[in-house]
């Protein structure tokens, strides 16, 4: 066996990384496809209409949130049982993430009004308001089928089988642009929805993802392997854990996907030109960003499993692959934004003429050209927080990400309502703000700290969860 192959099974590093990073970047990349195409063929209709659907979109992932980040803890605490070898806590765990799924959704059905009335009040332009709240309120009654397949999807990620979720991803995405092709334009016979049809459309692609998930987690090996049949059972010692160690990871995610959606409104607010040239450049952004997700879910699962194990050297390299992988990719993307920036922004112009569209253009290629540098910290900021999540360091990761994100909020209001400076110019202050953020979390992991904390007994019960000592790393 040649040198180069025995690299790639090297533990934790990125041959074996790109197992569990490949099926979830792909994943990650069906996610945005559904989004994309949207917004894609919404803006054959007007710059209104893709507008409305991104804030709305927005805003109903944001009332979803807290629990998708507290239910996705279940893929780092499945990865530490899976490392350990209690395969059977590995089921239980899910279980507990279906419990808190279902109960999450009256909860977000009964906040929705606050985010009706948010919009009533920021200062929307009137034809982009009245879309955007009907594409809210039509996909927040279909919020329980992300909740639940965040749950299942934490089971495959955790074991490190994200094949499953990539297939699951695939139907849904191949369900979903397939729908609201037929629905906003209305062919097949079917009646032209507009962007009623987008969101329907949506709801049908997600709920064919479910079903491949659900399927998957019933009717495979893992139903006798992991227990499942056994496992529909309330563990308050699991839903602990889940609760102590995913709690500080919804909370971020909420907090932090509502300044980025405030962030987003600021922009809105501008006028209809600014708005369509944020939405253009988040577009693409999401295009760039969201497979780095994948990464991250993979340096979670890997540093969870070796944790799990406790062998944090492994973690470690497992980090360190995940910056390589990430790094990688973004230069790819960074090359493609600098390179072809107007051919990007031109596939969102609208059929008809648009003095709107006209108007956004030199501002819109200049935010899509700098936003290849704010991924290329992304990719740095996703590893280490991968990391800190899956060794358990959850709570540093939310007070400091949080308390980043509200500052950029305030400095945008700042410079965009007090100062009435340029949006060129607050693009270029929310970059600079990132790049903070990747220092401060490789500082973090630096320290070495979460080489120390302890999320599961091990099997003899002799290790408590715990976060005792302080060790630095030499091998950054």
């Amino acid at each position: 066996m040649s040198s180069d192959t025995k690299a790639k099974h090297i533990p934790g590093g990125i041959g074996e990384l790109l197992i569990i990073a490949l099926p979830m970047m792909a994943s990650s990349a069906c996610e945005t496809v559904m989004t994309f195409t949207d917004r894609l063929f919404l803006s054959r209709l007007g710059s209104a209409q893709m507008n409305a659907a991104m804030g709305g979109g927005l805003m109903c992932f944001m009332m979803m949130t807290f629990f998708m980040g507290l239910i996705g803890y279940c893929a780092a605490l499945v990865a530490q049982y899976f490392g350990s070898g209690q395969k059977k806590n590995c089921a239980v765990v899910v279980t507990q993430a279906l419990i808190l799924a279902v109960a999450a959704y009256p909860v977000i059905l009964l906040l929705s009004p606050l985010v009706r009335y948010w919009f009533r009040v920021s200062g929307i332009a009137p034809e982009q308001l009245g879309p955007q709240m009907l594409y809210f309120n039509i996909l927040i009654y279909a919020s329980i089928v992300g909740l639940l397949r965040n749950a299942l999807g934490g089971f495959f990620s955790g074991i490190g089988k994200t094949r499953v979720v990539m297939v699951s991803s695939l139907t849904a995405m191949a369900v979903n642009v397939a729908a609201t092709y037929v629905l906003i334009f209305g062919n097949c016979g079917f009646p032209a929805m507009g962007i009623r049809g987008a969101a329907y459309g949506t709801i049908v692609g997600g709920v064919s993802g479910l079903l491949i998930m659900v399927a998957a987690y019933f009717g495979g090996r893992e139903h006798n392997d992991y227990g499942v049949r056994d496992s529909f059972r309330f563990d308050p010692d699991i839903m602990k854990r889940l609760f102590k160690f995913g709690y500080p990871a919804g909370m971020e995610f909420f907090l932090n996907y509502t300044a980025f959606s405030a962030m987003v409104m600021l922009f809105y607010t501008c006028g209809q030109d600014v708005a369509t040239a944020a939405t253009v450049t988040l577009n693409w952004d999401m295009v760039a960003f969201v497979p780095l997700i994948g990464i991250e879910i993979a340096v979670t699962s890997l540093v969870g499993r070796y944790m799990g194990a406790r062998q944090p050297d492994m973690a470690h390299h497992a980090a360190m692959s995940g910056i390589k992988i990430g790094s990688i990719y973004s230069t790819a993307m960074l090359i493609m934004f600098t390179m072809f920036p107007a051919s990007l922004v031109n596939v969102f112009r609208p059929d008809t003429d648009s003095m709107v569209f006209a108007k956004a253009m030199p501002l819109t290629l200049f935010m899509v050209r700098t936003v290849a540098v704010y991924v290329l910290v992304e990719a740095v900021v996703i590893a280490f927080t991968g990391a800190l999540r899956g060794a358990g360091d959850t709570l540093w990761a939310m007070r400091t990400s949080v308390v980043l994100h509200w500052v950029l909020v305030g400095i945008l209001y700042v410079m965009l309502k007090t100062m009435r400076l340029p949006a060129g110019a607050a693009w270029v202050a929310m970059i600079v703000w990132y790049m903070v953020f990747s220092l401060l979390f490789f500082m973090r992991y630096r320290a070495g700290k979460w080489r120390d904390i302890r999320v599961i007994d091990d099997v003899d019960g002799s290790l408590a969860a715990t976060c005792e000592g302080f060790h630095r790393s030499s091998d950054l």
